[in-house]
């Protein structure tokens, strides 16, 4: 009988390639996203032992940067399955190799679903059964979660982006590179998500006048697999802002250069919360924005929905018992 692991735990060094932004103090939010889908994706294809797409990225909370030089570490575990899912918490933890004191700097949870390679679609996978109480723990973490993701989903499909709007936006167009594959041919999650995020970054910077990091992702969805070759439009707008926050919806959207950019179909929607910061990573005050037209005035309403949807369901924290710093 095969063996299936799981969890996979991948650690390697950050890179100063990683940095992106000059002055940045870490490594940018996306470029995180990027290994953990990585490490989720390996841990989704041992367990399931077939191809598996992402289909989802939520919660992800961002609670401090990376440095260049740090050892990462990123933990992924099967929480949960469905017919064809799985569910996976993921934490990244760094630490400086000098004194290998592992903390956390994110965690969020990946949905995966498994693929037949011929076909594409999707197939059964083994049950998960959690073995102890912290796994069950963390498997009703991940099932209290379900609710919320389904009314968030809802109301993120009942929203309309076409009408007049006066908001701060910015939208990025290029094709996608034999280097963006995956192994089943097609963009890796993990790199669209790195894509959103710079032009997320790009927006918020251009509006705040200051550097900007994400802080908080509430739901990424994930509709269609983009192809080497499409052409990809990133188009990030800026929803709502708070005291210090800058509330974006982001969508992904890939098809034929052929088509033209009136044909090219939504295959990734995001928001994401980012904060202008100091040249300390202190955050500052965010530059407000006063919706005027209807479109600019609903996404607001949207966004604030949103945030009480999450307030509303109050769903298990991911990891119900802390992490102890870990010395190796």
């Amino acid at each position: 009988m095969t063996h299936r692991s799981p969890e996979v735990t991948l650690r390697f060094m950050a890179a100063p390639t990683d940095i992106t932004m000059a002055g940045a103090q870490g490594v940018s939010g996306g470029r995180v996203l990027e290994w953990i889908d990585k490490a989720a994706y390996a841990c989704a294809a041992g367990w399931s032992g077939t191809y598996c797409v992402t289909a989802y990225v939520g919660h992800i909370h961002f609670t401090r940067p990376i440095p260049s030089g740090h050892m990462v570490e990123v933990r992924s575990r099967i929480a949960l399955t469905g017919r064809s899912s799985m569910h996976i918490i993921n934490e990244v933890l760094s630490a400086d190799p000098r004194e290998g004191i592992f903390t956390r700097a994110c965690d969020c949870l990946v949905i995966f679903v498994a693929k037949d390679t011929t076909t594409n679609k999707s197939v059964e996978v083994p049950p998960f059964e959690p073995r102890n109480d912290e796994e069950r723990l963390v498997q009703e973490s991940a099932t209290s979660r379900i609710s919320l993701r389904k009314a968030i989903e809802l109301e993120m499909e009942k929203q309309t982006y076409d009408g007049p709007s006066d908001a701060p936006r910015l939208v990025h167009r290029f094709l996608a590179k034999p280097t963006d594959v995956n192994w089943g041919g097609k963009v890796h999650g993990g790199t669209a998500m790195e894509w959103i995020d710079q032009v997320g970054t790009a927006c918020t910077m251009e509006w705040s006048g200051e550097r900007t990091v994400a802080v908080y992702a509430g739901g990424i969805r994930f509709y269609r697999p983009i192809q080497i070759g499409d052409l990809v439009e990133v188009d990030a707008r800026l929803m709502r802002t708070d005291a210090h926050s800058m509330q974006l919806s982001v969508h992904l959207r890939s098809g034929s250069p052929r088509g033209g950019r009136k044909n090219l179909e939504t295959a990734i929607h995001a928001t994401i919360t980012y904060v202008g910061v100091d040249i300390d990573g202190r955050p500052l005050p965010a530059r407000q924005f006063q919706p005027v037209t209807d479109e600019d005035l609903r996404l607001h309403e949207h966004a604030t929905t949103l945030r009480d949807l999450r307030a509303e369901y109050a769903p298990k924290p991911l990891f119900p018992q802390v992490t102890h710093q870990i010395i190796y």
